[in-house]
């Protein structure tokens, strides 16, 4: 375009050139031709030159016309370059947000995908809903969990709302789509696509469209019914704990008062000769306070306190014996074996145990009155053996005893309070209902677990699960009772003062020198005086002031090698063994009679 400009610039200089030359040329020629001929030019000489300025002025138009044109052309060029670059501009705007919709598209689709798989792989129930309550979506797991599909319940209702959970279903979901108000962990109930009832945990939000308007609910539903069954179980195991420190602190005092009982019929029996006219009463009297002890057994093993010598025992053995013992006196049970080769051993106390066996087949009789078939068994198990439990067994090995019968079976209801203490099914008189309830202390005093299953009219099994020893089983020896009698000095520590009473009476007659405390303190105060002269320390466990933790501590320090009996109406278990693990030489559980004192003081004032 310059080029041009540039040439046509150039010819119409030149044509002015050329016309100013050519006009000054003429007119000089017109100019010489008038001298020549001495007369003015007349308008014929000037006439071709009128048609040279004509001419001219005809160029100049054409030229000022092109001028015109190519300005005209000029601006059309350049608006025709304003608007390419304006496409071009356009275009690549076009382009950039096409690419930008392209990632935006894809960024969706990998949320979406995302998004999908966060619905996919949650370990709880998620359903989106519209604002109907019309399900649009359910994930894989709300299928496994309640049973329906999403091809059965798209764009439905989903059926699985109890009549008796509407009211404050609704509360909520109203909230939720009017107001927005979102729930979070809201316990309730649901139905499955079977009939069953689910415990469940709803946390519910609402969402938005693109526009910003409600478009529906996210549901979220857990289900807690396991986790309820634990928090059953964990009360339970409360409530039990609970009765079971009450029942404990009611033996011990009663073995107290028993002590009281048993010492004096003992002092009484041991002054008469058997042919007094009421020795076979007092003998009678000092075996009814024995059967109440056995009571109070039963409460300790509900309490899981009457442990009272623990040692590694063959449970095949001790099933075996009991149970032909038992099977002599209920000739109409027969009575199936199963026992494993190889039985690992048990830390166990046998009489406890045998208590534990016995209840169970008075229990598994009393379900067969016209007679039926017992079935027991032992096998050797780890903890992964114990599945599905409601309780979470500690790491290890055990003997597994299984007790099941072809009874009458129990309800659901049963089931849940048979280890209750006092609890009994039994006419009145029949059974106090401690049975279950000290079976269920015993095993738990053990470190191990019991499981019932029960259904009514087809019979009843209680699996039990006790921890294996790593030592060998120990032989009972057993030796008869007589009375040892010894002129050493004793020292009776006990806060109660009919125990302190009997005792030194017990003590006395067996031919020993006595010396009493009434507590921690008064024993400390007294051993310390005396200490040369005490062979051995009868020591109460549980003392208002100074327990007899301490008591035997502070008195190991005075003398290391005095010797001492811990007596307890509780058990050997915990603070009693933890006494006995620093060294203590032997533990005597309330109450007891002369015979039995005699022979555990000589037990241990004979051994070096």
């Amino acid at each position: 375009m310059r080029k041009i400009r540039f040439a046509s610039i150039y010819l119409f200089t030149l044509s002015v050139v050329f016309f100013v030359l050519g006009t000054y040329t003429e007119l000089h020629f017109i100019t010489l031709i008038s001298k020549i001929k001495h007369q003015s030019s007349g308008y014929q000489e000037y006439l071709h030159l009128v048609f040279f300025l004509s001419g001219f002025l005809a160029l100049c138009s054409i030229y000022f016309a092109e001028k015109m044109e190519v300005k005209i052309l000029s601006q059309a060029n350049y608006a025709l370059q304003n608007q390419i670059i304006k496409g071009e501009r356009t275009e690549e705007a076009l382009r950039k947000s096409r690419e930008k919709n392209k990632y935006l598209y894809a960024e969706a689709k990998h949320a979406e995908k995302v998004y999908r798989s966060l619905l996919h792989s949650s370990a709880d129930a998620i359903v989106v809903y519209d604002l109907e309550g019309r399900a649009g979506y359910i994930s894989p797991v709300f299928t496994q969990i309640f049973g329906w599909t999403l091809e059965e319940l798209k764009g439905k209702q989903i059926p699985f709302l109890p009549e008796f959970e509407r009211e404050s279903t609704m509360a909520i979901i109203k909230d939720l789509v009017e107001q927005g108000t979102p729930c979070h962990g809201f316990e309730t109930k649901r139905y499955t696509k079977d009939g069953r009832l689910l415990e469940v945990s709803i946390s519910a939000s609402r969402y938005d469209d693109h526009k910003g308007k409600p478009a529906g609910t996210l549901v979220i539903l857990r289900d807690i019914s396991e986790k309820k069954k634990i928090e059953a179980y964990m009360q339970y195991v409360e409530r039990m704990e609970a009765v079971g420190t009450l029942a404990g602190g009611i033996a011990h005092d009663f073995n107290n008062l028993m002590m009281g009982m048993l010492g004096n019929i003992s002092l009484i029996l041991y002054d008469i000769e058997p042919s007094h006219l009421h020795y076979e009463k007092l003998k009678n009297v000092e075996k009814l306070i024995q059967s109440g002890s056995k009571l109070t057994k039963q409460l300790l093993g509900y309490a899981r306190k009457g442990k009272y010598e623990v040692k590694s025992i063959d449970l095949n053995q001790i099933v075996k014996g009991n149970s032909e013992t038992f099977g002599r006196t209920r000739k109409n049970i027969t009575i199936h074996r199963e026992f494993a080769q190889g039985l690992h051993p048990v830390k166990a106390d046998e009489s406890q145990i045998e208590q534990v066996l016995i209840n169970l087949f008075i229990n598994a009789a009393d379900a067969m009155p016209d007679g039926g078939d017992l079935f027991l068994q032992t096998m050797n198990v780890t903890h992964r053996e114990m599945k599905n439990k409601s309780y979470d067994p500690k790491p290890g090995n055990y003997v597994l005893l299984r007790v099941a019968d072809k009874g009458t079976g129990m309800d659901k209801k049963t089931i849940e309070r048979i280890f209750e203490p006092f609890f009994t099914t039994k006419e009145m008189g029949r059974g106090s209902g401690l049975g279950l309830a000290s079976v269920y202390g015993i095993v738990k005093g053990h470190g191990g677990y019991i499981d019932v299953d029960s259904k009514k009219g087809y019979g009843t099994t209680f699996i039990i699960y006790l921890p294996v020893s790593n030592q060998s089983v120990q032989k009972t020896v057993k030796t008869y009772e007589r009375i040892i009698k010894g002129n050493e000095t004793v020292m009776l520590v006990d806060d109660e003062g009919v125990v302190i009473d009997v005792g030194v009476q017990l003590l006395k007659k067996l031919g020993y020198n006595v010396l009493e405390a009434g507590n921690g303190k008064e024993a400390i105060r007294v051993f310390s005086e005396k200490s040369d002269k005490v062979d051995m320390v009868i020591l109460d466990m549980i003392m208002p002031d100074i327990g007899g933790g301490e008591v035997y501590d502070r008195i190991k320090e005075i003398d290391p090698k005095v010797k001492v009996l811990l007596s307890s109406g509780y058990s050997i278990d915990g603070q009693a063994t933890d006494i006995l693990e620093r060294g203590c030489n032997g533990f005597i559980q309330k109450p007891f009679n002369m015979e039995a004192m005699s022979k555990k003081i000589r037990e241990i004032l004979n051994k070096n």
